[in-house]
């Protein structure tokens, strides 16, 4: 029987952190240890990297995911891994898990088999308590602000148009819509409110792209919670304690350290959502890899549609990144299930519907293209995957002049991707032409068509009639030359999260947008797409335990 993931991390004899930072040429004075094998750079050592020149930046991007995977983070690790074997100085940018698919279904972010970062159980859970900060800093604006109104609200604020929520780091349905302040008045104002799971709140969004400590103070005094009764929009600053954010803040500012399998150094900080927020992790974090290594590897998540979109309109644009290879990653089994075949026959050889599904995967290389970039397929092999088939994609990927490598990261480690990384290396020469999808100064209503028609394929959208009066409010508080960040179920091209493949002639509606004046953004919500998601009938909470010598059973 195969062995878990937990179970390969667990053998694994981990390396001290100021062993595997020095391999980068961190000094074990930059370190700010958390125990013997995880640790964050401290801040004079972020400010002295500034100076050095920046390496080369490669995007891991994916398909549409399924319930088959994709192994985007095992694909970013595996890759890490390789180029280092082949005597590339190279680091690895990652997100943050957060507890709620954790405990829920999706599981976490630290790869698989033996293209892991470690240690999982660590990083898993609690980590070095960045969730928790965050999770801290969002809830005492909710607590200052209902407090102002209890206290006589001298600020006017109108409780019906309180646009801030609080916020947890779990998978939570119950607390999307509750009531608050009920009962005796010195509970305070009754008023309806609700919760976002943590990793989709704007702080995380507004930790992971600013610049330092003062930016995101900035940051946060920018961020909207609640228009007052005569229509006037209440902020942070209005409440006065973007500083007290900032300094409940100060430590999960700094990037965590931690190491693969192999004893490579991996940058984990943030964990914003694709499918919500913009999916990447800290600008801060990613910048630092840059002044480090010769090879920056980072991921973005879901497919392409989402965090590849937002890395490269989002985060990019903001950070001024320029990014140099994308790595698409697809799996013969996620294909298939794009092809049409069940979940439960995936196993079975299935060409036919493989190369239905290509179209999917064809449709996010056309949006990296669209970007300028140059890019190359990266198919995560399974055990399963049949000679027939590797073949038949094989053949699609060259009649149709895409570059592509088999990757065998997930048994194999880094020796499993040394074609893949001699590949990246170079595309990693080409000159390239990368530019944003959109510019700013176009209206909402075009930037969100041209992400709608350009990166999901989309015939039309539709705005509902409360969308159109939010846009007509926003541009007149002029916050209409911004960014757009789509929120949109991950399942699909569309925003119905049961069509598949490669739909043509749809229409995407958004039903509401909101400011995201901190993070730097307008969220437009289509279909169904939660900002609190809920527990599955089996959660994997279920499945976990740990016993009297305090080791970690069924994590993963």
């Amino acid at each position: 029987m195969a062995k878990t993931d937990l179970e390969i991390a667990q053998e694994t004899k981990l390396e001290p952190i100021a062993k595997v930072a020095a391999k980068i040429g961190i000094p074990e004075e930059a370190l700010e240890p958390y125990g013997k094998y995880k640790g964050k750079l401290s801040f004079d050592y972020i400010r002295e990297l500034e100076s050095r020149p920046e390496g080369k930046l490669i995007l891991v991007t994916a398909i549409n995911p399924t319930k088959a995977g994709e192994g985007k983070s095992t694909t970013t690790v595996g890759l890490g891994d390789a180029l280092n074997v082949l005597g590339k100085k190279t680091m690895m940018a990652l997100r943050e898990p957060s507890l709620g698919p954790v405990f829920g279904l999706k599981g976490g972010a630290t790869g698989g088999g033996y293209a892991q970062v470690v240690p999982m159980e660590d990083i898993n859970l609690h980590f070095t308590g960045d969730m928790h900060a965050i999770t801290t800093a969002n809830n005492l604006v909710s607590a200052c602000l209902d407090n102002s109104i209890y206290q006589g609200n001298p600020l006017n604020i109108d409780p019906e148009r309180i646009t801030f929520k609080r916020c947890l780091d779990m998978n939570d349905r119950t607390l999307r819509q509750i009531t608050i302040g009920q009962g005796s008045k010195v509970n305070g104002v009754e008023r309806v409110d609700g919760f976002n799971i943590t990793v989709a709140s704007e702080v995380m969004a507004a930790l992971c792209l600013a610049n330092d400590l003062m930016d995101l103070k900035e940051r946060f005094a920018n961020m909207l919670v609640a228009f007052t009764y005569d229509g006037k929009p209440v902020y942070v600053r209005d409440l006065g304690i973007q500083g007290a954010m900032a300094m409940v803040m100060k430590d999960a500012i700094l990037p965590n350290i931690v190491q693969t399998l192999e004893h490579n150094p991996v940058l984990i900080h943030g964990g914003p959502f694709a499918n919500i927020a913009h999916g990447c992790n800290s600008v801060i974090a990613t910048k630092a890899c840059l002044h480090l290594a010769d090879y920056t590897v980072t991921e973005a998540g879901f497919g392409a549609d989402l965090g590849a979109e937002k890395f490269l309109d989002i985060k990019c644009r903001f950070a001024g990144l320029h990014p140099n290879a994308v790595v698409i990653v697809a799996t013969i089994r996620a294909l298939k299930q794009h092809g049409g075949v069940a979940f439960e026959d995936l196993k079975e050889e299935n060409v036919e519907a493989m190369l239905a599904g290509c179209e999917n995967l064809a449709k996010h290389i056309d949006t990296i293209q669209q970007f300028g970039l140059p890019y190359i397929v990266a198919i995560n092999e399974f055990a399963t995957d049949t000679e027939k088939e590797i073949e038949a994609l094989e053949n699609w990927c060259q009649e149709n002049g895409h570059p592509m490598s088999l990757s065998q990261v997930w048994a194999k480690g880094g020796q499993g991707a040394l074609d893949l990384a001699q590949k990246v290396i170079d595309l990693c020469d080409q000159e390239n032409n990368y530019a944003p999808l959109y510019d700013t100064d176009l209206t909402i209503e075009e930037k969100v068509e041209a992400i709608a028609k350009k990166v999901y394929g989309a015939e039309n959208v539709v705005f509902t009639e409360e969308a159109q009066a939010q846009i007509k409010e926003f541009n007149a508080m002029g916050w209409g030359k911004m960014p757009i960040c789509m929120a949109k179920t991950q399942m699909s091209l569309t925003d119905d999260g049961s069509k598949m493949g490669r739909p043509k002639g749809f229409t995407i509606t958004v039903r509401e947008l909101r400011p995201s004046l901190g993070a730097g953004f307008i969220v437009a919500l289509t279909g169904k797409v939660l900002t609190m998601p809920g527990l599955p009938v089996h959660p994997s909470a279920l499945n976990m335990d740990i016993d009297q010598e305090g080791t970690i059973v069924g994590l993963f």
